[in-house]
């Protein structure tokens, strides 16, 4: 009679070397918008939480002045036309030298380049959004005197965000854009998001030597906010024929790993190169094949040779997210 012990059947799964981190949600794009021209604040069109379309009219500066630069700018510059326009009749019956010509052309372009920079700052006292997203926080009221460095009300990009996070070092060779990431927001217990690396910072960070990585994420509930802590798992690598055994399989001694395998009713001892590690498994890249019996109860009184009677139990595998342990 052989000595009991129990076995489980190494199998085949696909499993994901990964990079556990953690971070924050920003957003795509966010801005503090200013006003390009001084004035006081006469309209004020956007309400904070408000989303807007890119173009969509934020605020109104009072332009009533420049209106009427702009108003004396356009007769200068008719009456520069005109003037040019009788210098060169003038010309053509060689009453008028050449000279008088290029200075009243010369005068022409003047008029019109100055009306067309005064045009430009009447149309920018209306404060344009500059790309889609949700209004945030106002800092002005209506009749405020502005300047350019006044900050008018803060905008933000809400679909897609962005999940940006620290990844030491080691594992610089292993980053690459296009890389899928899960990750968790403590604020949203019980949902997992999912982003694509779009961003691998080349310049390590100090003092921490670590990768900044960043990855856009769809947000189409709006879900995620900027400042939002994540914890984030980026995959690295993923093989769907690993083979896979419990991990109480494994046996350690003296920084080495091994297995006992049941062959032809007897348990032999064998080394073992582990890899991926999941909540009760672990990936065995050498050592042991599909199909194998290794022991997962009754190691205690085993030795190489010794005479088993295996029974075969089953390990289900945890619905839990793999972690590498490879630097």
């Amino acid at each position: 009679m052989g000595l009991p012990v129990e076995v489980a059947v190494a199998r085949t799964d696909t499993v994901r070397d990964e990079i556990a981190a953690t971070g924050q949600i920003e957003a795509l794009q966010s801005i503090d918008l200013r006003p390009e021209v001084d004035g006081r604040i006469v309209e004020i069109l956007v309400r904070e939480g408000q989303e807007v379309e890119r173009g969509t009219p934020l605020f109104k500066v009072d332009d009533a002045q420049l209106q009427a630069q702009v108003a004396q700018l356009a007769a200068q510059r008719d009456l520069a036309q005109q003037a040019l326009a009788r210098t060169k009749e003038l010309a053509q019956q060689n009453a008028s030298s050449a000279a008088d010509l290029e200075r009243a052309e010369a005068t022409a372009r003047s008029a019109q380049a100055e009306y067309d920079l005064q045009r430009i700052r009447l149309e920018r006292t209306t404060v344009l959004a500059p790309f889609a997203g949700v209004a945030g926080q106002r800092y002005v009221s209506l009749g405020d005197y502005v300047t350019t460095s006044t900050r008018l009300v803060s905008l933000h990009t809400v679909n897609p965000q962005r999940a940006s996070f620290q990844v030491p070092e080691r594992f610089a060779r292993a980053l690459r854009p296009g890389q899928e990431v899960t990750f968790r927001v403590a604020a949203i217990p019980g949902r997992n998001f999912t982003g694509t690396v779009d961003f691998v910072d080349p310049v390590v960070q100090l003092p921490g030597r670590t990768i900044l990585v960043k990855a856009r994420v769809p947000n189409p509930q709006r879900m995620l906010q900027p400042g939002m802590f994540i914890e984030a798992r980026l995959v690295t690598a993923v093989r769907p024929g690993a083979i896979v055994i419990p991990e109480e399989a494994v046996v350690p001694v003296q920084g080495a790993n091994f297995v006992w395998v049941v062959s032809d009713g007897k348990a032999q001892r064998q080394s073992v190169n582990l890899g991926v590690r999941t909540p009760g498994f672990v990936e065995v890249t050498t050592g042991v094949g599909a199909g194998a019996q290794v022991v997962v109860g009754g190691v205690e009184l085993l030795a190489p040779g010794t005479p088993v009677r295996a029974t075969v139990v089953d390990r289900l595998p945890q619905a839990a997210p793999a972690v590498s342990d490879r630097p």
